[in-house]
């Protein structure tokens, strides 16, 4: 079995420009790339699951997440990342589906998926609703907010 950083995207890997919809505003928090580089090298899977409700609340087309998500997996590369998966969920908070954080339904599809012991991973999101997920799940968690720097994120 193989261990994961299960990855929230906005607020901790980008910056949070709510309901984002141009790609040109997608910029990568300081030592984020730098910080997944180093994961990835000891062998952690790098997985994105984030909630997107903006396309369910309507404010913003499919299109342009999908615009705004391209651009950002192409910020990643162009400083060494690559991602093993994302996973989204669009729909609204009253939507009840099953994907929406603080639900595990997508962390746990990505362990089925990708072959990942959940008691070995951690969730990272700068939302109660990431740590959540992640505890939900079985994983390790850890609340990123504003006082918290990549650098000093040690598994």
């Amino acid at each position: 079995m193989r261990r994961a950083l299960f990855l929230d995207r906005d607020g901790v890997l980008m910056e949070d420009r709510h309901y984002m919809r141009d790609p040109v505003d997608v910029h990568l928090i300081a030592g984020a790339a730098e910080a997944l580089r180093r994961f990835a090298a000891e062998g952690w899977l790098l997985i994105v699951i984030s909630n997107q409700s903006g396309v369910g609340r309507g404010l913003i087309s499919t299109s342009e997440m999908e615009a705004v998500q391209s651009r950002f997996l192409e910020a990643l590369r162009a400083e060494g990342v690559e991602l093993t998966a994302t996973y989204i969920c669009p729909h609204s908070p009253d939507a009840g589906c099953e994907c929406r954080k603080p639900s595990p339904y997508l962390l746990r599809r990505a362990a089925e998926e990708h072959g990942i012991e959940l008691a070995e991973s951690w969730m990272i999101g700068d939302k109660e609703s990431d740590v959540s997920a992640g505890a939900a799940a079985g994983c390790r968690t850890v609340l990123f907010r504003g006082d918290v720097s990549w650098a000093e994120i040690a598994l």
